[in-house]
């Protein structure tokens, strides 16, 4: 299945300034796999060790820094193979289970710069905050890898020339009913599989999305294991009840993430250690609030105050308990929580992009459900899981705070029409992968 990241480490490979790289990513969103992939097609060797897997692979860090001797003991005593810098891709999988591991990068990136080393954690985020490492600042270069996108999603079940084609339309030209008919019917099979290439794997090998189901609930056990295995034992329980809550409330008319839902009397002081765990861990995505959109939204996000989301549509979807069903051939009960879920199809569209964004309230309740400062331009973005694109709160925002641009996702084709100063393009949502150029075009047209 390709990848998108797999390019990113090809211009890593080939940067003359390379230093070690650290990919980073939710547990079983592909990281292992790409990056065997990755060695397999750009180097005559790769050498693999895992050190959560293999005990006495730690032992090998212990001593020194020395990386000659890391590499001789890795390589010609470990593997029986001697690695050869400049030919040998060594890749250090879950490399969080060893902090001296993680330290040795630095003296990898200082005295032996021509050897392309990575490594690869699931938990990095949450080892490093809760253990004593020597993080090596400035001497790794960094991959965030995400869930399968929409767009990786139909190019592995075999619809690749559907999306090439729509790269190829002149962004306000609206698509042909070819596209629609089978864009539109790939985004619902993505709501119910989602981006875990495994889950995506299994769909692609037996068409049976019960099967499917039985692999998103492995995910999800393991996911569960992990809060016993590797979380403070103060926090596991706080862990399950805020993993718990969260399709409850994405379900609510005010998806603000509030404690006491999560159970009758808890405060936020009582769970926030749990919560950043869980976000730490890739499991959660928060949105913070924006009351005042001015550059750079980072520094006008009230930490306090955010909406949560999942990392994958589809364990979502399952861990909701939605029959897959009812997503694939519609149900007139299905209203409240398919926007709920059409939201955070959005969120992760916009994480694979690598575009973080905020949200937009009023004081008088009116909210835009996104907001971006990517590229330097200030771009609401309106979520609706039909073709209705009727949306109060973002006529008030570009009448308020008249954007160059905004944005209405929906399944409406494309369009585009003037509200005040602000240009409103309404896209359809499986055309999300086509954002940045929509957001490029303000800079093209004030040059």
């Amino acid at each position: 299945m390709k990848r998108t990241a797999k390019a990113e480490l090809v211009k890593w490979k080939d940067r003359p300034n390379r230093k070690p790289l650290l990919v980073t990513g939710v547990r079983q969103c592909g990281k292992t796999y790409l990056l065997k992939e990755f060695g397999g097609e750009y180097f005559p060797d790769t050498a693999y060790f895992n050190l959560e897997a293999d005990d006495t692979l730690k032992s090998v860090f212990d001593h020194d820094f020395n990386v000659n001797r890391i590499l001789f003991e890795l390589g010609s005593l470990h593997r029986s193979k001697p690695i050869e810098p400049g030919k040998t891709l060594v890749i250090l999988d879950e490399i969080q289970a060893c902090p001296r591991a993680i330290t040795s990068l630095k003296y990898f990136c200082e005295d032996l710069p021509e050897l392309h080393i990575i490594g690869a954690s699931s938990l990095f985020e949450v080892t490093v905050n809760n253990e004593s490492i020597s993080f090596p600042v400035g001497k790794v270069d960094r991959l965030k890898m995400s869930p399968m996108s929409f767009m990786e999603f139909a190019e592995a079940i075999g619809d690749g020339n559907f999306i090439e084609g729509i790269t190829k339309q002149p962004l306000n030209q609206p698509l042909s009913e070819i596209y629609t008919r089978q864009m539109e019917a790939d985004l619902k099979l993505y709501y119910v599989i989602g981006g875990m290439p495994e889950a995506v794997q299994c769909w692609i090998n037996t068409h049976d999305l019960s099967e499917v189901e039985k692999i998103q609930d492995h995910i999800l056990d393991d996911y569960s294991a992990d809060f016993g295995k590797h979380a403070p034992v103060n926090d596991i329980l706080k862990l399950r009840q805020i993993w718990d809550s969260v399709p409850i409330q994405l379900a609510k008319e005010n998806n603000k993430f509030v404690f006491s839902h999560v159970k009758a009397g808890n405060r936020a002081k009582d769970l926030e250690d749990a919560m950043q765990w869980l976000v730490n861990a890739g499991l959660l995505i928060q949105v913070h609030l924006v009351r005042n959109p001015e550059l750079p939204l980072s520094g006008e996000e009230d930490a306090t105050y955010y909406k949560v989301y999942m990392s994958d549509i589809g364990l979502l979807r399952r861990k909701s308990k939605i029959n897959y069903r009812t997503i694939l051939m519609g149900d007139a009960d299905f209203i409240h929580f398919k926007g709920a879920l059409t939201e955070n199809f959005v969120l992760t569209e916009l994480i694979s992009l690598g575009i973080q964004p905020s949200f937009w309230r009023s004081k008088s309740e009116a909210e835009v459900d996104f907001i971006t400062d990517y590229e330097g331009t200030i771009s609401p973005i309106e979520v609706k899981s039909a073709d209705n694109t009727k949306a109060k709160s973002l006529h008030l925002f570009c009448h308020r705070y008249e954007p160059a641009q905004a944005y209405r996702f929906s399944l409406k084709n494309i369009a585009d029409n003037m509200d005040g100063a602000t240009k409103v393009w309404s896209i359809p949502l499986y055309c999300m992968f086509r954002l940045p150029e929509y957001i490029r075009l303000v800079w093209e047209q004030r040059s």
